[in-house]
């Protein structure tokens, strides 16, 4: 990730990232810590309970 989102080549002057027009800005440190935070499930509602069939 670091390699491909953060890191300016010598020879391509800019991330392969940006090379490959995935991206447009060199990503800090920071935003690529920030993808690997767990995100909390959403709290799911009430089972509705089914109909006895005949």
């Amino acid at each position: 990730m670091h390699y491909d989102f953060a890191r300016i080549h010598e020879t391509l002057r800019i991330t392969p990232a940006m090379a490959a027009a995935v991206t447009d800005p060199v990503w800090s440190l920071e935003e690529i810590a920030e993808l690997g935070k767990p995100v909390a499930p959403a709290k799911r509602g009430a089972y509705k309970k089914k109909a006895p069939t005949a």
